[in-house]
């Protein structure tokens, strides 16, 4: 019977065995990194951190990435809440094509739209913003916000919308009081996926961004000094990446059981 555990104990060693090692790595100098294989520092030290919450070229990458990554999140999900309405409860002409063609955007390499972004942001003055990122990852978000509500939308009786609306309330009433909390596991699953996606990619953000909007992705690509790559000073800074995910996660738990077991997801 216990070598029943073995599996999964080995699993999840695999699985953890990353992370450990950049936690280690990142309390150890980049001389000691390149010196050899050790499980843990033989010298530790902090300075790692320390230059990440003292320089403002670090730490207000995480502050770049955190806004933007909130606006896109809040953005795509308040844009496909109704999208994903509509398609749940109306039939229209060009409705399941409409819905394909949604996902096509999906479907895309973010490489592809990268020089038409530039150049348009830069155009009408939305290059170096946060704005820049927030909607340019939209084109990716939205769709896929859409097909995980529109899975959860259609799993709730039709019946609610007409008793909601004989007891009186008016459209946006009953969905903003009634229908939003029903749903409530597909908008806490859809705003994971969207702040996930917006949080890891790198090559629109590092496009449309130089100084004042530059994500924590972007600078950790310009690690390289005189003396080489700080390799301690990017691993402590791949943990701190981690963490808004690890938070997000928390926060959601509950509701991403819930969507895996009932949504499209």
């Amino acid at each position: 019977m216990r070598t029943r555990w073995l599996i999964p104990t080995v699993y999840i060693i695999f699985l953890m065995l990353p992370i450990y090692w950049l936690l280690n790595m990142s309390f150890k100098t980049t001389n000691e990194i390149l010196g050899g294989l050790t499980l843990w520092p033989q010298t530790f030290t902090l300075e790692n951190y320390i230059t990440i919450f003292s320089d403002p070229t670090w730490y207000m990458g995480y502050v770049n990435s955190l806004i933007y990554v909130s606006l896109n999140t809040v953005i795509s999900v308040a844009v496909a809440l109704p999208a994903a309405y509509a398609f749940s409860r109306y039939r229209f002409l060009g409705d399941k094509h409409v819905f394909f063609w949604l996902l096509t955007n999906r479907m895309a390499p973010a490489a592809v739209f990268a020089l038409p972004f530039f150049q348009l942001y830069s155009a009408v003055g939305l290059f170096d913003t946060h704005l820049a990122v927030a909607l340019a990852h939209t084109l990716f978000n939205i769709p896929l916000a859409v097909w995980i509500l529109e899975g959860f939308m259609s799993g709730v009786p039709k019946e609610l919308d007409e008793t909601a609306y004989i007891d009186g309330h008016s459209f946006w009433s009953f969905f903003i009081r009634i229908f939003m909390p029903t749903i409530a596991a597909g908008i806490g699953v859809a705003m994971f996926f969207c702040f996930m996606f917006s949080w890891v990619e790198l090559l629109l953000a590092k496009t449309l961004t130089s100084v004042e909007a530059k994500p924590i992705a972007a600078t950790m690509t310009r690690t390289a000094s005189t003396s080489g790559y700080e390799l301690g000073l990017l691993a402590a800074a791949g943990v701190l990446t981690i963490v808004p995910g690890a938070f997000v996660i928390y926060f959601v738990r509950n509701y991403i059981a819930k969507g895996f077991a009932l949504g499209r997801v």
